[in-house]
């Protein structure tokens, strides 16, 4: 009786501690259609990218929550030019932030609730990943908003379009 439990148990640690992947892969997804490749090949550039975000009063079935108060704080120097997690180099000046759960590519306005100053960023990355935080923002964004210096602000999240979740190949 005392080996079946230690086998069970070791049985129970060996399969939680298997990997699972990040992204699905590329045979995951559905093949379009050749009348939808043929629509996509006409769309513009502009038009492709419009149509990836989708506006929050749009879809009302969306099950994201789309305003949140919490802490934010802010990255840069040590990311500098390095991947973020949808595959762009990450540039601490422009206005990005790190999610944990809101999909790649989503608009979101950050107001700071000290001062009122707010900025639209874009979700580009994965994070924060200290206990507490909702949001990490850019250099950029933390200085528009004014909190550089403290670190760390009391802010107001409002989702203005979800993004499709894309992985930016190089």
């Amino acid at each position: 009786m005392g080996r079946l439990l230690i086998l069970l148990f070791l049985l129970n640690i060996l399969f939680s501690c298997s990997s699972a992947p990040r992204y699905g892969s590329a045979s995951e997804k559905k093949a379009p259609s050749k009348s939808a490749a043929k629509v996509s090949q006409n769309k513009s550039a502009k038009e492709k990218s419009a149509s990836r975000l989708i506006p929050v009063e749009k879809n009302p079935t969306l099950s994201y929550q789309r305003q949140w108060t919490g802490e934010a704080s802010w990255y840069g120097k040590d990311f500098h030019g390095k991947k973020t997690a949808n595959g762009e180099i990450f540039n601490m000046h422009q206005l990005t932030a790190a999610h944990r759960t809101l999909p790649l590519g989503s608009v979101v306005q950050v107001t700071n609730l000290d001062n009122g100053k707010s900025v639209q960023v874009r979700i580009n990355d994965r994070g924060p990943y200290i206990h507490g935080r909702l949001i990490d923002l850019s250099y950029g964004a933390a200085k528009q908003l004014d909190f550089t210096q403290h670190g760390t602000a009391t802010v107001r999240l409002q989702v203005l379009s979800f993004g499709d979740n894309s992985y930016k190949k190089d």
